[in-house]
């Protein structure tokens, strides 16, 4: 048996986190839904160096000074939407601001509410205007005011909320949005901080002999374009979205090395509970003669045939439940004397059995075998499929015979303490 954790790392201080919005912009090629790629410059000392993205960046505070140039969308609908209390607005600002720096594309309407072509300016004006822009976001705000352009909101449509798990050197708390290419005007890199650009049909991006460098978050957007066959229909799917998660994955560790585990993958509850610091040390698979702590009073171990054996104690010694024989072996990892073998129909007065501080209650749900709760964490014991436990809030932890401790109902994916501010 290999033991999962030794001397507990020590827990570093909260990262800031840090608001930001990224532009996917899609056009139909002649094989389907294609998307703009950017590749990012390879700077020191950056997670996202050399990676192949969408266009985006951080909310700057003065990206609240475009409000007034925004058209087709006010603050009031921006924050219903993006279900924040107010500024909004200021992610659909930056946005279409991070994609005009980054890629050379604006998408604004002018005096007669058409959209705007970039390719009619004369020669040099476009790299000028760019120039300018990237020097703030007042820039941009003058340069749209003398030419009586609008940004239009209206054709930026949000899909997503990301934010990067804890135990990264940088986090962002990210809004997606899509669009689609504009008209009258093409992509230029602007060879700082993005040096090439490519469209791309998704499943080709996502194509390990491309070769792309592509972060957790970019790979999961690209799966989800990939259902698509027109740029139209995702953009449809996006206007008709309700209710847009809050997405954060975890880092955890496993054969593959250490990865994001996104939140649908069976060990990200378990995650959450071991390692919420994000130091990476949690698994997202269970190999035979794994043993995690799972708390004080409770340990797990993994058998060849992919089982999970419990051993559940307190201060009165330590009880074995699952289908481990109680040998040498299980006996040298459980703290303390292992004195019960929870059977299937224990003979224990009242249903329960007192370990100190540590209790177990036989239970039954629905026409299974007994399941067994651990009073203290809340936490059932059961070898039946169990996903939900209806009204019963004395279970707040499921661990099965197979697989990870996870809830039993549907909940936040993001603690309250992870998820950020919005109010300014």
């Amino acid at each position: 048996m290999t033991a999962t954790t030794s001397a507990p790392a020590p827990v570093p201080a909260p990262r800031p986190i840090r608001t930001a919005a990224t532009l996917v912009v899609l056009r139909d090629g002649s094989e389907g839904l294609e998307a703009l790629m950017l590749r990012r410059a390879e700077k020191a000392n950056d997670q996202n160096s050399g990676a192949s993205v969408f266009p985006g960046g951080v909310v700057d505070a003065h990206d609240r000074h475009l409000h007034p140039l925004c058209t087709g969308l006010d603050d009031a609908a921006a924050s219903e939407r993006l279900a924040v209390s107010e500024g909004g607005l200021d992610f659909y600002a930056a946005a279409i601001r991070e994609c005009f720096e980054e890629a050379g594309l604006l998408f604004a309407n002018d005096a007669q509410d058409l959209p705007v072509q970039l390719l009619g300016l004369p020669s040099g004006e476009l790299a000028a205007m760019r120039d300018a822009a990237e020097q703030g976001t007042d820039a941009l705000l003058a340069m749209c005011e003398r030419r009586d352009w609008r940004l239009a909101g209206d054709r930026v449509v949000y899909f997503g909320h990301w934010l990067t798990p804890p135990g990264m050197p940088r986090r962002f708390d990210t809004r997606f949005f899509v669009a689609l290419m504009p008209a009258g005007q093409e992509v230029r890199p602007d060879g700082r901080e993005t040096v090439e650009h490519m469209w791309l049909r998704p499943a080709d991006a996502l194509d390990p002999a491309r070769g792309l460098k592509l972060m957790n978050v970019t790979r999961r957007v690209l799966q989800q374009l990939d259902v698509f066959q027109r740029a139209d229909e995702f953009l449809a799917h996006a206007r008709q979205l309700r209710e847009i998660p809050l997405n954060m994955p975890r880092l955890a560790d496993g054969p593959e090395g250490r990865r994001a585990v996104n939140i649908e993958e069976p060990a990200y509850d378990e995650i959450g509970r071991l390692d919420p610091e994000g130091r990476g040390d949690a698994h997202y698979a269970l190999e035979a003669g794994l043993v995690t702590r799972l708390s004080d009073r409770v340990i797990r171990v993994v058998d060849n045939a992919g089982d999970n054996s419990y051993l559940v104690g307190g201060s009165e010694g330590w009880a074995s439940i699952g289908p481990a024989p109680l040998d040498d072996a299980l006996r040298a990892i459980a703290p303390g004397p292992v004195r019960w073998t929870v059977t299937a129909q224990p003979d224990w007065p009242g249903g329960t059995l007192d370990l100190g501080g540590a209790t177990l209650q036989m239970l039954k749900i629905g026409d299974g075998a007994p399941s067994f709760l651990l009073v203290e964490e809340r936490m059932l014991f059961t070898g039946a499929n169990v996903t939900a436990t209806g009204t019963n809030d004395a279970i707040e932890w499921i661990a099965p015979s197979q697989g990870f401790i996870h809830r039993p109902r549907a909940r936040s994916h993001v603690d309250a303490a992870d998820a950020p501010a919005y109010r300014r």
